[in-house]
């Protein structure tokens, strides 16, 4: 359905009739982009699942060309508003282009200097992009206020501080939460806030151009955030001495349409920071910790980085229960030390699937979930309950099954056969999870019989691969290879 209106979109708009479509990576929203490409030119179709944020980014899109902006221009839009082509600013954004300075950390001149024309570029958008606006077209929040600040304090709440199993007052929680919302309030301007200002939604044209795109979730706001949101991005991995640097550069840009006060535009931006950090971890949690998305799961730690440096350059004495639940927070979930041996690591679990599959700390997914409820269960006898799998009796009954050694020899074929395809491929994480009813007696059984196997066929390999096995419900672990 939605390739049909594309084309006829684009047919209509064209004229031509010899093209081809192709899918583009997803973004984070629900949105879906696709190159259209024929002879002699191209241009990017997307298709929402929104009417609301289709017309705040096609309004906004309009209004800030209007005024001279450098966003994509919009070349047809469908009756309906949920399909629109526009031109296409080809595949590099600013966070591509600076890449490698992310990975090492150290940014090069000619990196900082793409950084710097981003933040400059930013007041435009904030000052002049307000003027004339009806705020009333943004969507799906038209202005930053009590209750949009509130929701975003309780997506971190309930969707990483809850879940991360660090306990706090709750009484004193909220009040911490609605002390830090009425902080932030007390900057709020009439500003355009572009809402989700980073290193993704800019891009570097083949001509060399800046162009701004993904502004639909703007609204009327302080503009602090947009400054925060930029050079306090998690993955970006920013010096203090660029985060500096950077502020510096927007700070001198904004001069040109307000004069601020620096020491307290840098007092109000801290509180935004911590907004920000805190609006991202439950954003992470979300998508990682619920929706499992690696990505997010493996940039958790990035953001502790930024909340541990913010912290540690003073503290918020105004929100005492919310800094102490933040220090217990970032060991938890801080970086751990990359293993710099290349090996893979092979995790052998045994549960319970009422307490739920094993969690994938190596965020690739890797492995496989084996159901053992086939096998005949032990747990059923009176004289095995309070038995596992790792006691003799346990292993004489199940051995005594033909099923047993089934499940045993076809889980051991399928983890060689794995484990070689990534020994080939460089990868670092893999798992076998084995569950039962109550975690305590088949998939104890299983999980020892894979360990010993692997220990047996990879034993002179430990330069190559680790193994651990866990067995979860027991609360033991120990090191096979």
């Amino acid at each position: 359905m939605t390739m049909e209106r594309i084309r006829s979109l684009f047919e209509r708009y064209s004229g031509v009739r010899e093209y081809r479509i192709t899918p583009l990576p997803a973004s984070g929203g629900n949105r879906q982009y696709f190159r259209i490409s024929w002879d002699g030119g191209s241009c990017i179709a997307a298709a929402g699942t929104s009417l609301r944020e289709n017309g705040a980014f096609l309004y906004l899109d309009r209004h800030f060309s209007r005024l001279g902006l450098p966003v994509p221009e919009v070349l047809a839009v469908s009756d309906d508003r949920m399909v629109y082509l526009q031109e296409d600013l080809g595949d590099t954004t600013l966070f591509d282009a600076v890449a490698a300075g992310r990975r090492s950390g150290e940014y090069s001149s000619e990196e900082k200097t793409l950084l710097r024309a981003a933040v400059e570029a930013l007041p435009a958008f904030q000052y002049i992009g307000a003027q004339g606006l009806d705020f009333s077209q943004c969507g799906p929040v038209s202005c930053f206020d009590r209750t949009s600040v509130m929701f975003d304090l309780n997506y971190f709440k309930y969707c990483f501080l809850k879940p991360s199993g660090v306990e706090f007052d709750e009484v004193a929680l909220e009040e911490d939460l609605v002390r830090l919302r009425d902080r932030l309030l007390m900057c709020s301007s009439g500003n355009f806030q572009y809402r989700d200002f980073q290193g993704r939604n800019i891009m570097l044209t083949p001509s060399g151009e800046m162009k701004f795109i993904d502004f639909q979730g703007g609204r009327m706001g302080p503009v602090h955030y947009d400054l925060a949101s930029f050079v306090w991005q998690a993955r970006a991995r920013y010096s203090p001495e660029l985060k500096a640097e950077l502020t510096e550069a927007y700070l001198e840009a904004q001069s040109h349409y307000e004069v601020v006060r620096r020491k307290d535009f840098l007092t109000d931006l801290r509180q935004f920071v911590l907004f920000r950090t805190l609006q991202v971890l439950g954003a992470y949690g979300f998508r990682g910790m619920f929706e499992r998305r690696p990505h997010f799961l493996e940039s958790i730690p990035y953001a502790m980085d930024n909340l541990r440096e913010l912290l540690s350059s003073g503290t918020f004495p105004e929100y005492p229960c919310l800094c102490r639940a933040l220090e217990e927070l970032i060991p938890l979930y801080g970086h751990r030390t990359p293993r710099q041996d290349g090996k893979l690591l092979i995790r052998i679990f045994s549960f319970s699937y009422k307490k739920g599959i094993p969690e994938d700390e190596g965020g690739n997914g890797g492995g496989y979930v084996l159901d053992c409820r086939g096998v005949p269960n032990p747990g059923r006898l009176p004289e095995y309950r309070g038995l596992t799998g790792l006691d003799g009796p346990v292993i004489e009954y199940l051995q005594g099954y033909s099923e047993t050694e089934e499940f045993a020899r076809h889980t051991a074929a399928l983890a060689d056969m794995h484990i070689e395809n990534y020994l080939e491929r460089g990868f670092t994480d893999l798992m076998f999870c084995f569950g039962c009813t109550g975690g305590r007696h088949r998939s104890v059984y299983f999980a020892e019989r894979l360990a010993d196997h692997l220990a047996e066929r990879y034993g002179d390999s430990s330069d190559r691969l680790g193994i651990t096995l866990i067995h979860r419900e027991q609360n033991l672990e120990r090191q096979v290879l």
